[in-house]
């Protein structure tokens, strides 16, 4: 199906927050899983934000680096994973929506530089073998440095920014950089400030690919796991996401037709063992 990186830029302007949305929104058939992996190099938010503490630190990246060095890279990725699928009584698989949580502590970044890679090829291989959708959230700084080869063998890049004056000029440098490490960035636009959608293209010379809406109470649901307003799931937030979500799953097919025209039929990427 599809691995797509969300990059952000300074200023907070949602990556993980607009990440798990659309990890729990995500239109999923039969079978199919979606796996949001939060790899920030300045570590992740979920555990301690919509998770709350509840889990410790037992789950995660950090993990994956002690089981490369034991060379018990197999499996171990798999046991990493929380889920966080929806028990609404709705048909769908269990242990369908799954997280894998970023590091606590951004030291812990350092002891990474192997493992990028090879979870940039894990990736390509989940999404090759089993059609899972992969979403990868790069935070502020995760499209560049030793972390950069995962926005590099993604299906799509997608920066996430507010249409406000601030977050649009710290957002142009970066999004220029990837533009041209990358190719085909899109945007998805948090719409909290005055500049359209046009706009926002104009300014960073790369198209929207969808807009969110700037709504603090139902994303504090997702950034800090508060309480759950009613009807949550049929909020302008989660309806805007999983509008977005069809949009980046057709641009990262696109994308992919473009490089390789077999891949829209065969899957492409390396393929590795997973289950």
């Amino acid at each position: 199906m599809a691995v797509i990186a969300l990059a952000g830029c300074s200023g907070a302007p949602g990556v993980t927050t607009s990440a798990l949305a659309l990890l729990l929104s995500w239109p999923l058939e039969q079978g199919r899983k979606m796996i949001l992996a939060e790899c920030d190099p300045d570590g992740g938010a979920v555990l301690h934000g919509l998770l709350q503490g509840t889990l410790g630190d037992r789950y995660g990246l950090r993990n994956l680096s002690v089981a490369a060095r034991k060379g018990e890279s197999g499996d171990a990725f798999w046991r990493q994973l929380i889920d966080l699928s929806s028990d609404d009584g709705k048909q769908e698989s269990p242990r369908d929506r799954l997280l894998l949580p970023g590091i606590t502590d951004p030291a812990q970044a350092a002891s990474l530089v192997s493992v990028w890679k090879a979870l940039a090829v894990a990736f390509r291989g989940i999404d090759a073998s089993q059609g899972h959708d992969i979403l990868i959230d790069l935070g502020r700084t995760g499209a560049f440095g030793p972390s950069a080869v995962l926005a590099e063998q993604a299906d799509a890049v997608v920066v996430v920014v507010r249409n406000t004056l601030r977050s649009l000029q710290s957002a142009q440098a970066r999004v220029a950089v990837l533009e041209k490490r990358v190719g085909d960035v899109g945007l998805i636009v948090i719409n909290e400030g005055p500049y359209p959608a046009g706009e926002v293209q104009r300014v960073l010379q790369v198209p929207v690919v969808a807009t969110l809406p700037y709504a603090p109470k139902d994303a504090q649901v997702l950034s800090d796991g508060a309480d759950q307003p009613r009807h949550f799931t049929k909020s302008a937030l989660m309806k805007a996401s999983r509008t977005c979500s069809a949009l980046l799953v057709q641009r990262a097919a696109a994308r992919r037709a473009r490089l390789d025209p077999r891949a829209a039929f065969v899957g492409g990427g390396e393929v590795t063992r997973a289950r």
